[in-house]
C-alpha cells in the first residue's frame, strides 16, 4: 500500500507546494455572502490540488485541512483572516460550499478529502496549548456546533482536525464531543490531530504522565490520524506500541481508525483503475490556468466592501485621471502564512495605472520614513548585493545607509534597506541581513522595535522566537548582531530622518485628481498563528499619514487592505470614502481598481462587527459569546461598521415584507417575500438580510440572529422579489434544564434589512412550541445545566467524560425557573475538593439573596474524586419561578446537586 500524506494547506488555494492560484483570505471570502462563488473557488482549489497530486502524489496528498469553521468570535484572535464570519450561519453556509467544491460532484468519488478546522472552542493564540476554554452547553450547541455541522451533514467534508486548546478542562483531542461529530454523518469520518498536538497531552497540558496513556485516550476518544514528530512516524508508532502491550488498547481500537482512514482513502480512488475515478485524467496544466486566474479576479471584486461614502466614489475615470497611490500597501501584495505562492501581482497602484491606461498617471508613495541610523564608527550600512550581506557600521553614503521603516503597530517595525530593496532580518550567527523579500516564517524573524535611551535609541530584536529577543549590538567587525541581553548593553543609534514619508506623500498627493490611501496590516506580523492582537487600532504612522493626506486632498479614498476589523473612526467622520478588502491574492490591485472606478459595484458586506476602538471589545478570554457581549447577536454598544454592512453605488428600498403565515408549528417554515427596488441610476447587487428576535423566553435570547440571507441583481429602476426562509426548529434553543433542543412557544419578530442595524421593516410572528416546564431539581441536576454564572470554570469531571464547575470564593451559578413546591428539606452537591473548608450556600432571588441552607465541602482527595455533601434547607418561598443560585466560599468542584 502506497504511503498515505495528509494535511495539505487549501484555505484559500493551495499552500505551500508552489505558485498556484491566490484567492481572497477566507474572512474576504466570508464578506462576498456568495455560496455558489465561494463553491466554484473550492472546486478550482480542489482541481488544483488534484494536479499537484499528479505531479508527487506522496508528497502532495488529497487530504486537505481546510477550511476553518471556528466563528470569528473576536477580531483580535491571531487567525481571524482565515475564519469566514461571527455569524455560525454565515460560516456554516461558507463551509458547506467550499467543501463541496472541494469534494466535488461525484456522488461517490472524493476530488479531495476536507477536514475541518479546528474543533472546538478555539479562538485564541495566547498559551493556546495550555488554555482551557469554557463552553456551556447552549454556546456548544447554539455557536459551536451550528459552525461545523452543516459541512458535515451535507456529505462535504470528511471529517474535523481536533484544536490544540483544551475545551472545559480537557485536551480538545481527548474530547468525547467527536462523538457528536460522528452522529452528523452516515459516512465513516476521519478525525485528524493538529500539527505537533498528540504530544502536547504529556508534554505542555500534563494531562496524562506518560505518551502511551494518552495515545491510547486519543484513539479512544476518536483521534485516527496523527501528526506529530516531523517526518519520523516511528515515535507516534511506538507510543501506540507501547499502549497495546501494556493492554491500554485492543486491536480493534486500531482497527476502528484505520476502518475510518482507508474509507476515505478508497473515495480518493486510491485503490480503483484511473479509468473509474473521474478526477484521475487531471494534469498540472490546470494550474494557474486562465479560467483560474478570471475566478480569482471575480472573487477578489466580489469581496470589496464599501463602508463608506459621501459622493468620492466612484472615481470618474474622464476627470479623475492623475492619481496619488499613497500607504505602506500602495504598491505591494502580501502572501499569509497558509497563503499559496502567487503567480503574478496586481497591486493596487499596478490595477490603478492599467485601469487609467496612457491617459492617466499614477504618482506612488510608500508614506513611510527613510531614516539612517548613525553609531560610533559611523552608519549602518547595508550590502547592495542581490542575495544581501551582513550590515555593518560603516562609512557607507546614499542607499547604503538608507532604511525604511514601516510601522506595523504595537510599536513593532520593520527595515527595507534601499540599498537592494531587502528586508533586514535574522540570520547566519544571530546578525541581521537583508536578504528577505518580506517579513515570512514561523517565526517571523524580521521584526524590531526602536527605543528611547539615553543619547538616541536602542534597537531590539521583536521575533516570534521570544527566548531570543535581544537587543541589537555591534562586534568587533563592525556587524550588527541579536547579542545584548539588556538595554545598557545595546548599541546606541542616532536616528536621523533623511526624508519624511508623510510629506512624501503629501507632496503626492496634493495636487492630485484623486489621493487613494492604502493602509491595514502585514499578515505575519500582529495578528496570526501563534499572535493575538493587542489593538484593533491603525498604527500610529499610519494614522499621521491618512490624516495628513486627507488635509491635502480632500477626495481622497481610504481603502483598509486587512485580515481583520480595525478601529477607523477619524475616517469615519472624516474621509470621504472607506473600503475595505482583505489581502484578496493576486487579482487584489485590478479588482481594487474596477470598483474604485464603478466598472464594478462594490459587493462585499461585512461578515463580522467593526467595533470603534479596542475598549470597547468584550474580554477576549471569555469564550461564551452571550455571557460576554460578543458579536452582533449580543453586543450592546454602538459598532462603527455593523455586521452585514457593505454599500453600494445605488440605492436600495425596501418594500413590506409578505409572510406566507403568522402561525407556524414547531416542525413548519415561514416564508418572506420583500420586494427590493434599485432607486439609483446603476444596476447593482443587495444582499437581503432576514433576522429574528425572540420576544418571550424562559430564558435570555439574542439581541437579533440572522436566519437567511439572498443575494438579488436589481436593475436600475427595478424592483425583485427576495424569498427568504426560516423554519421554526431553528428560532429554538438549547433547553438546559432538559438536555435538548426546545422550540418554545413565543412571538417572534422578522426583520429584514440591509445589515444587523439597518433593518428596513420586521412582521412578528407566533411559533406554536412548547411551554418549557419549571425546572425540576428534585433529583441529580447537572451543575454544569446552569442558566447564568459568574466566575467559574467549567471543567472535566473525569478523564474520559462529563463537565463539572470549578469554583473559588464569590463564584456562582444560577437555576432560573426552579420549582420549589413542595418546598425542598434537604440540599445534597456532590463535589470534590483538594482540601476542605469551602461551602456550597443555597440562595434564592440573587447571589445575595435570601440563603436557605448551605451544604459543607470536605476534602475528598482530589479533583477527581466526588462525595456526596448535604446540608438542611430552612424555609423557602416555594412555588414554581425561582431563581435559585448556588453560591461556592471556596475552591469546589461540583459535579450535580438536589433539592429534595
Amino acid at each position: 500500500m502506497d504511503p498515505f500524506r495528509t494535511g495539505t494547506e487549501a484555505l484559500h488555494g493551495v499552500a505551500w507546494l508552489g505558485e498556484a492560484t491566490v484567492f481572497p483570505q477566507a474572512v474576504g471570502l466570508g464578506a462576498t455572502w456568495d455560496t455558489g462563488l465561494v463553491e466554484r473557488v473550492g472546486d478550482v482549489t480542489g482541481t488544483e490540488m488534484r494536479g499537484f497530486n499528479a505531479q508527487d502524489p506522496a508528497a502532495h496528498g488529497l487530504n486537505v485541512w481546510a477550511p476553518v469553521v471556528d466563528p470569528l468570535r473576536d477580531p483580535r484572535w491571531g487567525r481571524n483572516e482565515e475564519g469566514y464570519s461571527e455569524e455560525p450561519l454565515l460560516v456554516g453556509d461558507m463551509a458547506t460550499a467550499y467543501t463541496g467544491g472541494l469534494r466535488g460532484d461525484d456522488d461517490f468519488y472524493l476530488k479531495t478529502a476536507p477536514s475541518l478546522k479546528h474543533f472546538a472552542g478555539y479562538n485564541i493564540e495566547e498559551k493556546r496549548d495550555q488554555l482551557s476554554v469554557t463552553v456551556p452547553p447552549r454556546a456548544l450547541n447554539e455557536y459551536v456546533y451550528p459552525s461545523f455541522r452543516p459541512a458535515i451533514e451535507a456529505g462535504n467534508a470528511t471529517g474535523v482536525m481536533a484544536s490544540y486548546n483544551l475545551i472545559n478542562g480537557r485536551p480538545a483531542h481527548l474530547t468525547p464531543l467527536l462523538n457528536d461529530v460522528r452522529s452528523w454523518s452516515d459516512a465513516d469520518l476521519m478525525v485528524v490531530s493538529d500539527a505537533f498536538a498528540p504530544g502536547n497531552v504529556v508534554e505542555t497540558q500534563g494531562y496524562y504522565d506518560d505518551h502511551a496513556e494518552s495515545h491510547a485516550a486519543m484513539l479512544k476518544a476518536g483521534i485516527d490520524s496523527y501528526t506529530d514528530q516531523g517526518e519520523d512516524s516511528s515515535v507516534t508508532v511506538g507510543r501506540f506500541q507501547d499502549a497495546l502491550d501494556q493492554g491500554l488498547i485492543g486491536e480493534e481500537d486500531l482497527d476502528r481508525s484505520v476502518r475510518h482512514i482507508l474509507s476515505v482513502r478508497f473515495r480518493l480512488g486510491e485503490f480503483d483503475p484511473p479509468d473509474r475515478v473521474p478526477y484521475s485524467d487531471i494534469t498540472p496544466d490546470v494550474i494557474d490556468s486562465p479560467e483560474h486566474r478570471e475566478l480569482a479576479r471575480e472573487a477578489a471584486t466580489s469581496q470589496m466592501t464599501l463602508l463608506r461614502n459621501d459622493g468620492a466614489l466612484p472615481l470618474d475615470a474622464g476627470a479623475d485621471t492623475d492619481v496619488a497611490v499613497v500607504g505602506p500597501l500602495a504598491d505591494t501584495l502580501y502572501e499569509d502564512w497558509y497563503s499559496g505562492t502567487m503567480p503574478y501581482r496586481s497591486t493596487p497602484a499596478d490595477g490603478i495605472a492599467e485601469r487609467l491606461g496612457e491617459g492617466g498617471s499614477v504618482g506612488v508613495s510608500e508614506g513611510a520614513d527613510r531614516i539612517a541610523l548613525k553609531a560610533d564608527g559611523g552608519y549602518v550600512t547595508a550590502s547592495g548585493d542581490e542575495e544581501g550581506g551582513v550590515l555593518r557600521v560603516g562609512d557607507g553614503e546614499g542607499d547604503a545607509r538608507s532604511l525604511t521603516v514601516f510601522d506595523w503597530g504595537e510599536g513593532v517595525v520593520t527595515l527595507r534597506t534601499d540599498a537592494n530593496g531587502k528586508v533586514v532580518g535574522l540570520g547566519e550567527g544571530n546578525r541581521l541581513y537583508n536578504d528577505q523579500d518580506q517579513p515570512n516564517g514561523w517565526f517571523v524573524q524580521q521584526l524590531f522595535r526602536f527605543e528611547e535611551v539615553d543619547g538616541g535609541v536602542a534597537l531590539k530584536y521583536a521575533g516570534y522566537d521570544e527566548w531570543n529577543r535581544k537587543y541589537i549590538a555591534v562586534d568587533g567587525e563592525g556587524r550588527l548582531s541579536v547579542s545584548a541581553d539588556s538595554v545598557e548593553d545595546a548599541a546606541v543609534f542616532e536616528r536621523e530622518v533623511l526624508s519624511s514619508g508623510a510629506e512624501e506623500a503629501v507632496e503626492a498627493a496634493s495636487d492630485a485628481d484623486a489621493a487613494v490611501v492604502v493602509l491595514g496590516n502585514m499578515p505575519f506580523i500582529n495578528g496570526r498563528e501563534t499572535d493575538d492582537r493587542e489593538e484593533i487600532e491603525l498604527p500610529p504612522a499610519q494614522q499621521e499619514l491618512l490624516e495628513a493626506v486627507t488635509e491635502a486632498n480632500p477626495n481622497t479614498v481610504l481603502v483598509v487592505e486587512s485580515s481583520y476589523p480595525m478601529a477607523v473612526p477619524w475616517a469615519e467622520e472624516n474621509v470621504p470614502a472607506v473600503l475595505w478588502t482583505s489581502h484578496a491574492g493576486q487579482e487584489t490591485g485590478n479588482a481594487l481598481a474596477s470598483v474604485l472606478y464603478g466598472d464594478e459595484e462594490p459587493q462585499g458586506h461585512l461578515p463580522q462587527t467593526w467595533y470603534r476602538s479596542t475598549g470597547d471589545l468584550p474580554d477576549m478570554g471569555d469564550y461564551d459569546v452571550q455571557h460576554s457581549g460578543h458579536t452582533y447577536r449580543h453586543y450592546e454598544g454602538e459598532a462603527l461598521y455593523p455586521f452585514g454592512h457593505g454599500l453600494s453605488y445605488t440605492s436600495f428600498e425596501y418594500g413590506e415584507p409578505e409572510i406566507d403565515r403568522r402561525k407556524v408549528g414547531a416542525d413548519g417554515t415561514v416564508t418572506v417575500k420583500v420586494p427590493v427596488t434599485n432607486t439609483g441610476d446603476r444596476d447593482g447587487e443587495e444582499v437581503v438580510q432576514l433576522y429574528s428576535r425572540q420576544l418571550d423566553s424562559r430564558t435570555e435570547q439574542p439581541l437579533k440572529q440572522l436566519r437567511d440571507f439572498a443575494r438579488v441583481s436589481v436593475p436600475a429602476g427595478g424592483t425583485v422579489t427576495a424569498e427568504l426562509t426560516v423554519d421554526a426548529r431553528d428560532l429554538g434553543f438549547w433547553d438546559v434544564t432538559r438536555g435538548e433542543w426546545a422550540v418554545e412557544k413565543a412571538k417572534h419578530e422578522l426583520m429584514v434589512g440591509a445589515s444587523a442595524d439597518d433593518i428596513r421593516h420586521s412582521v412578528k410572528i407566533k411559533v406554536k412550541g412548547e411551554k418549557i416546564p419549571a425546572r425540576d431539581v428534585t433529583a441529580q441536576t447537572r451543575a454544569a445545566d446552569f442558566d447564568r454564572y459568574s466566575g467559574i470554570a467549567l471543567a472535566d469531571e473525569t478523564k474520559v467524560e462529563g463537565d463539572t464547575v470549578a469554583a473559588k470564593a464569590g463564584d456562582w451559578i444560577a437555576f432560573d425557573g426552579t420549582d420549589l413546591s413542595p418546598e425542598p428539606s434537604m440540599f445534597t452537591a456532590r463535589a470534590a475538593a483538594v482540601s476542605g473548608g469551602a461551602a456550597v450556600e443555597v440562595r434564592v432571588g440573587a447571589p445575595d439573596g435570601e440563603k436557605i441552607g448551605e451544604a459543607a465541602i470536605g476534602a475528598t482527595g482530589g479533583v477527581y474524586d466526588y462525595e456526596e455533601f448535604t446540608g438542611d434547607l430552612g424555609k423557602a418561598p416555594g412555588g414554581k419561578k425561582n431563581d435559585v443560585y448556588l453560591v461556592f466560599t471556596g475552591e469546589v468542584r461540583l459535579s450535580s446537586f438536589s433539592l429534595e
